[in-house]
């Protein structure tokens, strides 16, 4: 099987039909320029030295090593052997809070900061699973559809912010129930959510969700982020920090862990509660558990190993510039004074 590495390049062969008719364009003004001194065979004793096919030669190759240069610099490749890779994984879905109290900073450099971080080092150690995330405040939203493309989900992950979700709250309830919808129940894999929350909920019933969910075989992990201390919630313009929210009193808002909650939800899912710091995210004990979940093949793909050729068509290309460099558009006289098939007249 032969496929090229680099298929837009060979849109440089394009360039030879136009090379062509320069070339062409140049012969013709040469010969009528020489044709306007005078008698044609007059002209041609007067330049012994002038080649009319040389010219044509140096431009052939020339053409042929441009076109040799175009497809390695393409890299061509030759297909050498086909596996079969099987995949065997889990389903992995992120629900991650992003209600205005993430924006709290008991935890560096902020809760929902803090929680970006740990998930993209939990998407670092994924190779195999399926992962998606849904954000969640007031209402539930998927952020990223379930899929095996780690980079997507980086790229997705980057872009969350606490703007996201008009209505403020926290439904987990609600953020659970869209996780089940988004999971594909017929490919048998094993599947888990993984809840990254403050914990105050003030929206529906969450546990009653978990419950729900592991009764259908899905664990239910939370990652608790925050302090029991709690702290208050910036207030940003324009990207700058103005100040505190408040109450109707004036009193500022101290945002604070509810980890009851988080450890009910988790005890109801079937899950474990992990709370998170600064030193520590705490998604190393939860993958954990994950991993122990039973994994099942999903899919299978054929790899070919491909071998590179663009150094054959390189080589031929350097040859080919070496031999038209030192082609001469003139004769040399002296090759052309001897004539080896010439019969003389005794």
């Amino acid at each position: 099987m032969l496929r090229f590495a680099h298929i837009e390049f060979l849109w440089g062969l394009v360039l030879i039909p136009v090379l062509l008719i320069l070339f062409f364009a140049v012969a013709i003004w040469k010969k009528k320029a020489i044709s306007s001194f005078g008698d044609k065979e007059v002209v041609k004793l007067m330049m012994p030295q002038v080649s009319t096919s040389r010219p044509w030669w140096k431009a052939i190759i020339f053409l042929v090593a441009y076109a040799m240069l175009v497809i390695g610099a393409s890299d061509p490749q030759i297909g050498s052997k086909t596996e079969e890779v099987k995949r065997q994984g889990a389903d992995l879905m992120i629900l991650l809070d992003v209600s205005n109290s993430m924006l709290a900073q008991d935890l560096a450099p902020s809760r929902l900061e803090n929680a970006k971080l740990a998930i993209a080092q939990l998407i670092d150690r994924l190779h195999n699973d399926r992962i998606g995330i849904i954000v969640f405040a007031g209402e539930a939203y998927v952020q990223l559809p379930i899929t095996t493309d780690y980079s997507a989900a980086k790229l997705f992950l980057n872009n969350i912010s606490t703007d996201m979700v008009p209505t403020q709250g926290t439904a987990i309830g609600a953020a659970i129930d869209l996780g089940m919808q988004s999971f594909d129940f017929k490919n048998g894999t094993g599947k888990a959510m993984i809840v990254i929350t403050d914990g105050e909920n003030h929206e529906d019933n969450a546990v009653e969700a978990a419950a729900r969910a592991k009764n259908k075989d899905v664990s239910v992990h939370v990652l608790g982020v925050g302090s029991q201390n709690g702290a208050p919630i910036p207030v940003y313009e324009n990207g700058r920090q103005v100040g505190f929210h408040t109450d109707n009193t004036g009193q500022q808002v101290v945002s604070k862990l509810s980890e009851d909650m988080c450890k009910e939800i988790s005890a109801a899912g079937g899950g474990v509660f992990v709370l998170a710091n600064n030193a520590n995210s705490g998604l190393g004990i939860v993958m954990d558990q994950i991993n122990k979940m039973q994994r099942k093949t999903v899919d299978s793909r054929s790899f070919k190993d491909f071998e590179d050729r663009f150094q054959f068509f390189l080589g031929i290309a350097f040859v080919l510039l070496l031999v038209e460099f030192f082609i001469s558009t003139r004769k040399n006289m002296r090759l052309s004074g001897i004539k080896l098939f010439e019969v003389k007249k005794s």
